[in-house]
């Protein structure tokens, strides 16, 4: 009797074979792209500062200042001007300034270039001053 060869069979292993080559060269490409992202994000770092100035108003009062999430000033402004020099570590920064004593927030966008921001309470309303 004649020896058979089973082609369909050893086609179908060597398709089994090629689909786990390609899943695994996949998962080794997307776990080396976020390892990379990963270290790209960590390395970054900002050259530029925010000088940030409470001008006229806020004398006596107590109040927060927060880029982002992190607190730069809890306390009660003793004298004007009060000055604060930060700088800066996220790719878009917000400034909020929050009068303890109203519980109000007043949020402001800085630049990503930093500068010079004055601020000016006027009543309960914190405003920016032209540069």
């Amino acid at each position: 009797m004649a020896h058979h060869l089973n082609t369909n069979k050893q086609f179908m292993i060597g398709n089994g074979i090629l689909a786990f080559a390609v899943i695994f060269v996949v998962v080794i490409f997307v776990y080396m792209s976020m390892r990379l992202q990963r270290q790209k994000e960590g390395e970054r770092h900002f050259a530029e500062t925010y000088n940030i100035t409470l001008v006229k108003g806020f004398a006596g009062d107590s109040i927060s200042i927060l880029l982002n999430d992190s607190v730069l000033a809890d306390r009660r402004i003793g004298e004007e001007p009060f000055n604060i020099e930060v700088k800066r570590f996220a790719e878009q920064s917000a400034l909020m300034i929050v009068d303890k004593a109203t519980d109000r927030l007043s949020l402001f966008e800085l630049s990503e270039k930093g500068g010079n921001y004055r601020f000016e309470k006027d009543g309960d309303e914190v405003k920016l001053l032209a540069q």
